[in-house]
């Protein structure tokens, strides 16, 4: 038992220190708009974690395995949120410089803590390889005998956790080296770059033909 909560935790943390648009959004956030910005991200993406974790656990991500025109049209779907943050990313690039700020890039009044948080869990939720995954990696960690589904929410809570961990800790480093991201020419080229990532991520995602 002790040996399968080792081997679940060390995959649970190599897999979320694999880069993703998850990664790119949350960086951006953080450095953009701050510490609680970025936390609250987080937590909106670990929400989307955990709802395709209990999507697995329920069975229903079984069907993007099954049918290919569910899996396409959530693709795509994902594929057009992800278009459409990079794209706004790309546009607020080139957003001009606030003298009240000492030089760094205004952030858009319509930036709200609850909007850090939509960003987080719609960048998880628009990628349905997640659900995909949760369906293929979760029950591997399942011990023989064990009741199922109680047993597939617990391991979906502790990878949460484990993300939680790891992501908080890539937040905490990028607020204490605020000082190189604010400065105006950092944050632009930070910014141009998320947004062509995430595009880029997108267009990945669209050309994705199986699950």
């Amino acid at each position: 038992m002790t040996n399968e909560l080792i081997a679940f935790s060390v995959a649970s943390l190599l897999v979320s220190m694999a880069p993703g648009p998850t990664t790119v959004v949350i960086l951006r956030q953080s450095i953009r708009s701050g510490r609680a910005a970025g936390v609250v991200t987080v937590l909106g993406n670990e929400t989307g974690w955990l709802l395709w974790c209990l999507a697995a656990a329920l069975g229903l991500s079984a069907l993007l395995l099954a049918s290919q025109l569910a899996f396409d049209v959530m693709r795509i779907a994902g594929a057009v949120v992800l278009v459409g943050i990079g794209a706004r990313t790309l546009w607020q690039a080139r957003s001009p410089h606030d003298p009240a700020t000492g030089g760094r890039t205004a952030v858009p009044a319509g930036t709200s803590l609850w909007g850090c948080y939509r960003m987080g869990l719609l960048t998880n939720l628009a990628n349905p390889k997640a659900g995909v995954f949760a369906l293929s990696f979760l029950p591997q960690f399942v011990p023989d005998g064990a009741p199922a589904l109680p047993t597939l929410l617990l391991l979906a809570l502790g990878s949460a956790l484990i993300d939680l961990v790891w992501y908080l800790g890539i937040v905490r480093l990028l607020c204490a080296a605020g000082r190189l991201f604010a400065r105006p020419a950092v944050r632009r080229w930070l910014e141009y770059v998320s947004g062509t990532v995430l595009i880029g991520q997108a267009m990945r995602l669209a050309l994705t033909s199986r699950p």
